[in-house]
Formats: structure tokens, sequence, C-alpha cells
């Protein structure tokens, strides 16, 4: 039995008439850049997250690097963050001119460990860019309170978490600023590459509306130097057709979520936690075993996808590893030893799950 990680094509079968509609409504207007249909997704996800503000861009790069400037960071600066993401978070923060500093990850929720963050905090040090990981809320509350005490921006990487809930507030409301990635394999994705900024601060979001635009802040006048980092008027048609499932389809990643971790329980295979008063959306169904290259190697032969995410460190990356001699994280790297994320998607079955596990605990139980 054939499992891909993601079945786009099955999703967009689901959804072909809405998409298709509007789409096509797109092409017959010919109206391709910062039309409507951005600044009615650019409202809806502003209200499904419950904040005044949200100004789509062109990817959660983006995103993220837009966000850290409208916060004023740049070149000296450093901002603290987790090792053990994709590059963009990092890449971003160097983007402006700051500095990444890494701080080790937790065992269990694989986000960054609050309890570190205190001893690499310095008086360079401008923000935090935390990471909600798989799909599973950071530590708000710790972030939230070590930002207030010491005067840090708070910048949520919510790529992986749209829809996900910390204390019934949506990932992205708590912070100075929350970043988006609706990449194709997001719960939420576009067609291509696509992200969007959303807070509560004026100041932050006029600055980002700005610097999207090629720093316009009116027809032909150029207030700074910006960027093009404009959503395009299809994604976001695409978007809005699918924003109106997101809560349907989470629900159905957290179920399967729950079947895995049933499936798997009485082996030695450990499965993701869901911690107290935070809602897990399973961006990932990431598992951690010492046996990790054994089951990969026995899905992959049984045609079943599996992925490692994420193999090397940041702070271990070649592009970074000469800023960081010496520099140990050492949970952040046991865990790129040990992690598999396996098959998830809404419309993955239980049968699909079954054969996954069977697979795995035939592996384990053959050694």
């Amino acid at each position: 039995m054939k499992i891909p990680m993601v079945d786009l094509k099955q999703q967009y079968t689901h959804l072909k008439t809405e998409i298709d509609s509007a789409v096509l409504s797109v092409l017959d207007s010919a109206h391709f850049i910062l039309g409507p249909n951005v600044k009615a997704l650019a409202a809806e996800v502003a209200q499904y997250c419950n904040v005044k503000h949200a100004i789509p861009v062109a990817s959660g790069t983006d995103a993220i690097h837009l966000a850290l400037l409208a916060c004023g960071i740049g070149v000296g600066d450093e901002v603290i963050t987790t090792p053990f993401t994709f590059i963009g978070t990092a890449e971003a923060i160097s983007y402006t001119g700051a500095k990444p500093v890494f701080v080790d990850i937790e065992a269990d929720s694989f986000n960054i460990d609050t309890t570190q963050i205190e001893a690499a905090i310095t008086p360079q040090t401008r923000a935090i860019a935390a990471v909600h990981l798989f799909g599973q809320p950071a530590n708000l509350d710790a972030l939230t309170e070590l930002c207030r005490r010491h005067d840090l921006r708070l910048i949520e990487d919510c790529a992986q978490s749209f829809g996900a809930r910390y204390d019934d507030r949506m990932t992205g409301s708590f912070g100075d600023v929350g970043c988006f990635s609706f990449y194709p394999s997001k719960n939420l994705g576009a067609y291509g590459d696509a992200g969007m900024v959303i807070t509560n601060n004026d100041t932050i979001a006029e600055k980002v509306d700005v610097l999207h635009n090629h720093g316009s802040d009116a027809p032909y006048k150029h207030s700074v130097i910006g960027y093009n980092s404009r959503l395009d008027e299809i994604q976001a048609a695409i978007l809005r057709i699918k924003l109106k499932y997101i809560d349907e389809f989470n629900n159905a990643r957290r179920e399967h979520a729950r079947h895995y971790s049933e499936r798997l329980a009485n082996s030695d295979i450990i499965t993701p936690v869901e911690q107290d008063n935070r809602m897990h959306v399973y961006h990932q169904y990431t598992i951690r075993s010492e046996r990790r290259d054994a089951i990969h190697k026995a899905l992959t032969e049984a045609d079943i996808a599996s992925a490692v995410f994420y193999p090397i460190p940041l702070h271990q990356q070649p592009v970074y590893q000469n800023d960081y001699p010496g520099l140990s994280m050492p949970v952040a790297e046991q865990t790129a030893k040990q992690v598999l994320s396996l098959p998830m998607f809404p419309e993955l079955t239980n049968a699909q799950i079954d054969h996954i596990c069977d697979v795995m605990l035939g592996c384990l139980g053959s050694e």
C-alpha cells in the first residue's frame, strides 16, 4: 500500500469545484495583485485569530523577516531562537543583520526550553523568535513573561501551527507579531508560496504593510526601502476556500494522531505529547526512537513515506557552524538523531495508519 507524506491531490479533488470557481473568478477579473481576495483573506484571518491586523505576504520566511524589521531588529542585535526548526527562522534573523542566538529544546515538545532562555539574554538581545514546532504551541506563558521582564519583542513563528491554541487563544496572538507560512503542505496551504503577518500593534502593522509593498505608503511614494513581498490574488482566493475548512482539517489531524498513538502505545516508540492548556494541530506527527533508521528503512521498503525533520540542527548547518564553534545543544542534537515524521494529512484513513503501524511494529519485533 503506497502512502505519501501528504496527499495534496486528494484534498484538491475534495475542494475542486470551489477552488476552480474561485481561481476562474480571479482570472476573469484580471485583477491579480493586491486585489479583493487578498484584502478579504486578511480580514478573515484576522477574525479567525482574533487580532486587529493581518498583512498577507509572499512567504512564511518573508513574514518573519518583515516582522523583525517592523520590530526594529537590525545590525548588532541578537534574537534568541531554537536550533531545531527549518532554517527560515534563523535565516530571517540573519537577513536583518542581527545574530541568531540558539537555546536548546525540550525533549518532549521539541520547542525551545524556556528555562534556558534567561541565561542567553545579553545587553544586545532584542527579541525572542519562538517556533510552535510541528503544530505544538511553545510555552507562551513563560515566553511572554520573559519578554515583559526584559523588555524584549516576542515574534511567534506559527508556520506549522495555524489553528493551534494555547489557553483557548490562537497561536500568533500572544506576541508582538505572529508569522504564518501557507506553503502547500502546511495545515492551511496555498498552491505556491504564501505567508501572513498578524499583530495587535498598530505601528507594527503599518510598518509591515509599507515594507511588503516596495516601501510604499501611497501610490508611487516610497518612504523606505521595502520589498516585493505581496501575496498574489490567486493564492488568496485558494486560501479563502481552504480557510473555511481549517477546523475540520485540524480535527481530522488530531484524530489521526490519537489513532497513531494508541497503536504505538505498547512499543518503545516515543509518541508526541500534547501539553497542558495547549491544542496541538499536528502539522507533523513526529515520533522518537533509538531505532529510527531501521524504522525509516522498513517504511521505505513498504512504499510508505516518512521524513526526518530536522536532521541537522541549525547551529551545525554549514552556513552557521563557523559562527558557533564548540556550541553544544545536546537535546536538539540527540533529537535530530531520533525523530521521524509519519504520513499526516486530513484525508489519511485508519486503514492506512494501521498499515503504517503494522510495518513499524513488525520492524521492531524482527530485530
